[in-house]
């Protein structure tokens, strides 16, 4: 007769046996062995949490939907084949290789003709949003992290319920667990009123078809009839979300141009996931107009990506540097790459400049990301605490001359599991715009000093150096 003890015990190895070559399955060692320690010190604990969050990976059924999706495209792509207003735009030397490898990553190409203004206030984006839903004539696509059932959600909902009492597709596609408190009440109203909502990436237990709830829909993207487009950090909630004491600085990018179809080319990717219908025809795409001289680029990323894309093109643009990079983030836990590219910049004497909160909604993430700091201050890295509120701007100036601006934080969640959608703007325009806002960023911060950070509490050290070990996990 076995013992309940040596069953205990004999599962555990088994677990552990198990795992030590599952885990390691595309995933980088540091990764692997973060989770294999948690495995083999508590193999149960360690199991139960895997399979919620410990999967990088997109079930089967994704990963052809996203082949047959690409497949769908191939027409809407002809279509536009030498269209005489989407063309390549005129770049200096320096622009071309980030150019090449963000539409291998992306799969999407740079586009000239393009306007951009950068909205850095809140309750500006909204005011702006609902005055273009409100003149919306076919189409109000929305894709949010996060909408909230609160003062921010319900402002934008009226105005696509107004929409669709008019006659406009009105289609809201928001994450599951981001968007959670949002779908029983605001979404069914909205619903009734003819806006179709669905729940991007569902998460389940033991339904087939259902997310594992560590890949999420981390994207932010507006597109009203084809021809205006929002995309950036901000999602749509109340500026004061999850701390009352703590006000959210986002920045979104109001775009017209071209570059909207390809903001349209990514909702109405992520839509087909959801319902299983892909959109098209020329309400949905329609004629390209040029509206600026902006040369813009999207993209995409995501765990249906081959690679981590995201990660890799600011790790390359970090190489390309010559003379100063900027970075905002509301969380840094960076992979080694990355970390080696901020170091090198230095090295070879780019001025390489992080601004971050200084408080944080998520506490653990905080203090993983302030164990970096030494390694980053001894490198000759310029880290800035931003005091006032919560910096959630997701930016990247190279040179004055590139700028990102998106969804993606820096970090190795959103480089492995987010789907995430970042803009590259070239030229001096947006950059312009992004360096003045930049510049009011490190106005309203502090700099970190080497010495004042190394005479820190010991505990906060060794808090911070724990969390730190937990970063691949994070």
């Amino acid at each position: 007769m076995i013992s309940f003890s040596f069953a205990y015990y004999l599962s555990e190895w088994v677990i552990r046996l198990v795992l030590l070559f599952q885990v390691p399955r595309r995933r980088r060692p540091i990764s692997s062995l973060a989770w294999l320690a948690v495995i083999f010190f508590q193999p149960w604990v360690g199991l139960f949490f895997y399979l919620l969050i410990g999967r990088n990976r997109l079930p089967l059924r994704r990963t052809r939907q996203h082949s047959l999706l690409l497949a769908e495209l191939e027409s809407i792509e002809r279509r536009f084949k030498d269209h005489p207003n989407l063309v390549e735009p005129e770049l200096g030397p320096g622009s071309w290789a980030a150019v090449r490898l963000a539409e291998r990553l992306g799969y999407m190409p740079i586009l000239g003709g393009n306007s951009a203004e950068l909205i850095g206030d809140a309750e500006g984006v909204i005011e702006r949003l609902v005055r273009d839903i409100d003149e919306a004539h076919e189409h109000v696509h929305l894709l949010f992290y996060i909408f909230a059932d609160d003062q921010t959600g319900r402002k934008v909902a009226s105005a696509l319920m107004r929409a669709a009492k008019r006659g406009v597709k009105c289609r809201v596609l928001a994450d599951a667990v981001g968007s959670w408190g949002m779908f029983g009440g605001l979404g069914e109203r909205m619903r009734q009123a003819g806006v179709e909502v669905r729940e991007a990436l569902p998460v389940g237990l033991f339904r087939r078809r259902m997310a594992r709830i560590d890949l999420r829909n981390h994207r932010k993207v507006v597109v009203i009839d084809g021809r205006i487009g929002y995309a950036g950090s901000q999602n749509i909630v109340n500026a004061s979300y999850g701390r009352g004491d703590m006000f959210w600085h986002d920045l979104m990018v109001r775009l017209r141009g071209p570059v909207v179809l390809e903001l349209q080319a990514v909702f109405v990717g992520d839509w087909y996931f959801e319902a299983e219908k892909v959109l098209e025809g020329e309400k949905i795409f329609p004629e390209p107009e040029v509206a600026g001289e902006v040369s813009a680029q999207t993209l995409p990323s995501g765990p249906n990506y081959p690679t981590e894309n995201y990660q890799r093109m600011v790790v390359a643009a970090l190489h390309a540097a010559a003379e100063r990079v900027v970075i905002t983030t509301p969380y840094f836990v960076p992979d080694e790459s990355f970390m080696q590219a901020m170091e090198t910049a230095v090295m070879r004497g780019v001025e390489v400049e992080l601004i971050m909160p200084r408080k944080s909604d998520m506490v653990l993430v905080n203090a993983a990301s302030r164990a970096y700091f030494d390694d980053l201050l001894e490198a000759g890295v310029r880290v800035y605490l931003y005091d006032d509120g919560l910096l959630h701007a997701k930016t990247m100036c190279i040179d004055d001359k590139i700028a990102f601006i998106g969804s993606g934080n820096f970090d190795i969640r959103s480089f492995e599991l987010n789907f995430e959608i970042n803009l590259l703007f070239y030229g001096s325009e947006v950059a312009g715009q992004l360096k003045a806002l930049q510049e009011k960023y490190l106005s309203r911060s502090v700099k970190v000093t080497q010495h004042r950070w190394s005479t820190r509490p010991t505990v906060q050290k060794v808090v911070q150096n724990i969390a730190k070990l937990l970063s691949p996990l994070l």
